[in-house]
């Protein structure tokens, strides 16, 4: 693993026991300027983690707390008329960061959910004619319980598209929370042993390295193989889209990079496969008879194509 890259899981470490795994796909997400949707039920360390994650890298962490009386401008900010001058100014909202924290994302209205689609997709913000780009690097983290369904508000598969990866924390293995539990009872708040060990510059740098690994013809028609394969499937009614394919060309490329290689091989497209393409698929009612979840369909479905590898 890159050096870099493993010092940065090192230190989120400190306070998130046992998740490796998702916590490298995190990064492996911000590698590759993209946003993560965190879906676990509460009280498994969603929001310790991407605090933990901003506070590890010295750039604006904001949070905010979504719930149905959140009005967009609350997160993308407002105009409003100066005494002074009488002219308008801008007044920034939370996403105006590196990091943005949106805790509990379903709980918001679909009004101020759709005002994170232009933050996730362009990184600017368009107001009274004005626009205002976003720093660099930008990514959205966003929360939420799968399990309570009341006062939520389902988020479109416009939104969903946005999210680069979707990634579950699940609990932990018994010995992690033996561990967790010891932290627990002697701090409230480990969060506070965090301290940088990386640059907003330091990210970009990697994130335009992650740009130069390489990806062989045969990878790349394997990732489309993949993306094929769900829109062609009898257990999926809307399949992966063209922005679906790009993201897990992306997404693998990232992941060979934080595993210290200058090139793709199909053992990283399936790595982060299902993070990447799950949520972008709408199962049939005959697929959701014959899966328990869109993860279990992706995997079954991929089962069909066969990788470069086989091929040889």
């Amino acid at each position: 693993m890159d050096e870099r890259i493993a010092k940065l899981i090192e230190n989120i470490e400190k306070v998130i026991v046992g998740k490796t795994e998702p916590i490298t796909k995190i990064i492996t997400a911000m590698l590759c300027e993209g946003h993560v949707l965190i879906e676990d039920v509460p009280g498994v360390g969603k929001t310790q983690l991407v605090s933990a994650l901003a506070k590890s890298v010295d750039g604006i962490f904001n949070r905010i707390q979504l719930t149905p009386d959140v009005m967009p401008s609350d997160i993308v900010g407002f105009s409003m008329v100066n005494q002074v001058t009488r002219e308008l100014e801008y007044k920034q909202g939370a996403a105006m960061c590196n990091f943005l924290l949106a805790d509990e994302i379903n709980r918001a209205s679909p009004k101020s959910q759709s005002s994170l689609l232009e933050v996730m997709e362009e990184h600017q913000i368009s107001i009274d004619g004005n626009t205002h780009v976003l720093p660099t690097p930008f990514m959205t983290l966003a929360t939420q319980n799968p399990v309570e369904t009341y006062g939520t508000y389902h988020l479109p598969e416009a939104q969903m598209d946005r999210f680069i990866m979707k990634i579950s924390m699940g609990y932990p293995a018994y010995e992690d929370e033996l561990r967790i539990m010891e932290n627990g009872e002697h701090s409230s708040n480990r969060s506070k042993e965090i301290e940088p060990v990386m640059t907003t510059q330091d990210i970009s740098k990697l994130i335009d390295e992650v740009k130069q690994v390489k990806v062989a013809a045969s990878v790349r028609k394997y990732i489309l193989d993949i993306v094929t394969a769900t829109r062609d499937s009898q257990y999926v009614r809307l399949g992966v889209s063209p922005r679906g394919s790009i993201a897990l060309l992306r997404t693998s490329k990232a992941y060979a990079y934080v595993n210290g290689r200058s090139y793709v091989v199909p053992d990283d497209v399936k790595a982060v496969m299902s993070e990447t393409l799950s949520h972008r698929i709408i199962l049939s009612p005959k697929g959701k008879s014959a899966f328990e979840s869109n993860e279990q369909a992706l995997e079954g479905i991929s089962m069909t194509v066969t990788s470069p590898v086989e091929a040889e």
